[in-house]
Parts: structure tokens; sequence; C-alpha cells
């Protein structure tokens, strides 16, 4: 457990970064937090913090200022979203290479002793995920590069900026491939949300509206991994905490079909079974995506809990518990 630190969290006011802080700060560190959203629109804010809202971290003057007499940081920062938001907004997520090389470069002036940066399955080879229910992707697949357009190569280059800084400059670097992570107190509408979110939402909406059908994006056949919050969070302070200092997955190995989660959403609220309505028109990225964690159970002897079932009615519940605090309106957690 890290304990007794001075840690900077970059992106603190997003949804992996909110848990993240919550965790370092229960554990017993001072925390310094920094997003570029406003109060508002921060997933989780903490009084006990020094927190930095509307600090765009793509100035490197803002990155300087921020790392002085820190102990550890932890780049959980970039402008990203569901698929939706990435195939439709490339040089958007492009600009994020920014944060991590300018927080690089501070981190490096200001001597810091640690850096985190959060990367994602995105970065792998997506020639390898054409067919669905896939073999798990292992990390060495990420080579030769042919990531997701815009997001993925983003990732893919940061990592390698994570690499060389440490080669040059001697960083301890810690670099995470996420495997589409979900949870309470993230995004659910408005255009950034992930699968997991979205169809909580959409079967939320059909049991208020007494509607029994739904919208899928694509044909619903398409696989992925998802990883609860917690599990995230668990995974991700083992491998900062480890000698380990290449990309790893941090991912469940629980395949399942679009078609498959919206099962597993209606057994575990009692929904009865909805019609799909598919969009194909929609975006889908890749056909199918899954974590391999050979690598990760043998390097950090971590494996993920929670599965599937579980993880996705404590999403539902906590959605629905918002939707009925703010009727029809949208989140507030929906500003990049």
């Amino acid at each position: 457990m890290i304990k007794g630190k001075k840690i900077l969290i970059v992106g603190a006011g997003g949804f992996i970064g909110g848990h993240l802080t919550n965790r370092l700060l229960n554990d017993g560190n001072t925390i310094v937090a920094a997003d570029i959203k406003p109060k508002e629109y921060w997933f989780q804010d903490f009084d006990n913090v020094e927190n930095h809202y509307s600090m765009d971290m793509k100035d490197i003057n803002n990155c300087r200022l921020v790392t002085k007499k820190m102990d550890f940081v932890f780049n959980m920062a970039c402008n990203m979203g569901g698929m939706g938001f990435i195939e439709n907004n490339k040089a958007e997520c492009m600009q994020s290479v920014l944060i991590n090389t300018n927080l690089l470069i501070a981190c490096k002036e200001n001597e810091i002793k640690k850096y985190f940066f959060s990367s994602s399955a995105c970065a792998y080879n997506k020639t390898k995920q054409q067919e669905v229910f896939i073999e798990g992707l292992k990390e060495d697949d990420a080579y030769p590069a042919d990531p997701e357009d815009g997001y993925g190569w983003e990732k893919l280059f940061s990592e390698r900026m994570c690499r060389h800084f440490m080669e040059d400059y001697g960083i301890p670097v810690r670099v995470a491939r996420y495997h589409n992570i979900y949870g309470p107190y993230g995004t659910y509408d408005g255009g950034r949300e992930k699968a997991p979110a979205a169809l909580c939402r959409k079967v939320i909406m059909a049991n208020k509206n007494s509607d029994d059908k739904i919208e899928v994006w694509g044909d619903g056949m398409q696989t992925r991994t998802f990883l609860y919050i917690d599990d995230c969070i668990e995974g991700t302070l083992r491998l900062f905490e480890s000698d380990y200092s290449d990309p790893i997955n941090i991912g469940s190995d629980e395949q399942v079909s679009i078609n498959q989660m919206i099962e597993i959403i209606e057994a575990v609220t009692k929904t009865k079974k909805l019609k799909r309505i598919y969009q194909l028109d929609k975006p889908k990225g890749v056909r199918g995506r899954s974590s391999n964690n050979d690598l990760v159970k043998k390097v950090l002897n971590w494996s993920f809990k929670i599965k599937l079932n579980e993880g996705l009615k404590k999403t539902y519940d906590w959605i629905k518990e918002e939707m009925n605090k703010q009727g029809t309106n949208l989140s507030r957690f929906t500003k990049s």
C-alpha cells in the first residue's frame, strides 16, 4: 500500500481518476488533483484534496506548476469516450500526446520518483481483432503497429515516449493497457459513454417507459471484455508498486458479445426480454477484443474478482439512482 506520499493525479476529475483519488486518499496520502473540466463536471470531488479545476495539461507551464515537490505522478488524463466519440474525434484524441509529453518533461525537471501512464487496449493491432470471440490479446500483439485510428495511435505513441524517458533520463515508468473499465461514477449519456453504461441506461429507460425494445449499435455480435472499476484500481496500484516497466494488460478475460451483455443486464435486473433494434450505421469498432491476462497474473499475481453480472448490477443500480434524481435531464458527467 502506498502511504504517506505526495501524489499528483492528472485527470482526477474523470472516472478512473476519481476512483484512484479516493483510494489513495483513504490510504493516507496527500493528493494534488488536476483536470481540464470545471468543478461542476468532475465525477468525484474531495474536500481534503488540493484541486486544480479547469487546468489544461497540454500547457507545459501547468505541468511544471503541479509536479513541483511531488513524489509520484499518475497520468489518467486524455480526451476520450466510447466508440462513438473516438471514431468521430480523432484529432481531439490525438492531442492528448501533449499531456503525456509535457508531463514527462516536467517530471524530469522536478525529479519525480515514479510516473504512471494510463494506456488502452485500443493500442493493439486492429488486424488481429477482426473476428468475434478472439483469443486474448497479449502485450506483444501491439506490434507491428496498426492501432485504433486517432485514440489508439495516441496511446501507442505515448507508451513509447514513457519508455524513452525511462531509458534516457532514468524516470521509472509504469504503463497499464486498460480494457473497457466500467462502474459507478462513470459517464452514462451525452455521447461519451461506453457500452455497459449505455446499455444499462437504455434498459432503465425501456422499463420506465414500458417499452419493449432498445436500440443497439451494430449487430450485437461484436465482443469485448469489461473490467469493473474496483478491480481496475487494485490492478493499477499493484502495477505501480511493482518493478515491471513495460506495458501490461489490466483487464478481464470474461469475453462477451453485446447481445450477451444485454441478456445479463436483463437477468440481473429481472427485466423482460427486450427486442433489439440493430443500428448498423453506428460506430462499431473492431469485431472482437479480449485481454490475455497471463503476464499480469505472473508479474503482479493479480486477476479480476468481480464478474460481469455482479459489476453490471452495481452499475445499473447506480445509474438508475442518478436518473431518478435528475429526471429526464442529461448526466452532469458529459463534459470533456
